[in-house]
């Protein structure tokens, strides 16, 4: 760990503008609107400032992060089924509904009712969908995101891809 206060803070600063973006999309992958991500990726950095000290170097580093901001992501969703008293599948309707609403969705009409079909798999497979489909993750570092096997993993992508094919 870098003793010198301004180095730690110079070196932090190189770690969040290497990551920032593609964070970012992870994270807007699970929560769908920009202002929800903006908030999450926030407090990922906070934690991940915390406790970068406590990274022992068991996984690569960006795994790492993307295991703090997966839980991050996951916990936001959660307090805010909580907030407004509805389950998992009510709250994924919401927050399609919000997307749409959110100036920076630009998406078309098949971007909407890919959007509609993720919202409808388990939580999991979403997750994996999400890692594999659109941000190209090996599956042997989604596994140490989600701390799954990689055997899990295929069967949950497959049965993604199935259940996205028979809604689209």
């Amino acid at each position: 760990m870098l003793r010198n206060p301004l180095k730690r803070d110079e070196a932090f600063r190189i770690l969040v503008n290497s990551y920032k973006r593609r964070l970012y999309w992870h994270i807007r992958s699970i929560v769908l609107t920009h202002e929800d991500a903006d908030d999450v990726l926030q407090e990922v950095f906070v934690r991940i400032f915390r406790n970068i000290g406590k990274f022992k170097g068991d996984s690569a580093l960006y795994t790492w992060m993307y295991r703090i901001a997966t839980n991050e992501a996951l916990s936001f969703l959660k307090r805010n089924s909580k907030i407004q008293g509805v389950d998992n599948e009510d709250s994924q309707q919401h927050l399609l509904e919000r997307m749409t609403a959110d100036p920076y969705f630009d998406g078309d009409q098949a971007e909407l009712e890919l959007q509609k079909a993720l919202a409808s798999l388990p939580e999991k497979q979403r997750l994996v969908f999400n890692m594999k489909y659109f941000e190209e993750m090996k599956y042997d570092d989604i596994s140490e995101v989600l701390d799954t096997s990689v055997g899990a993993l295929k069967a949950s992508y497959h049965l993604a891809v199935k259940k996205i094919k028979k809604h689209l």
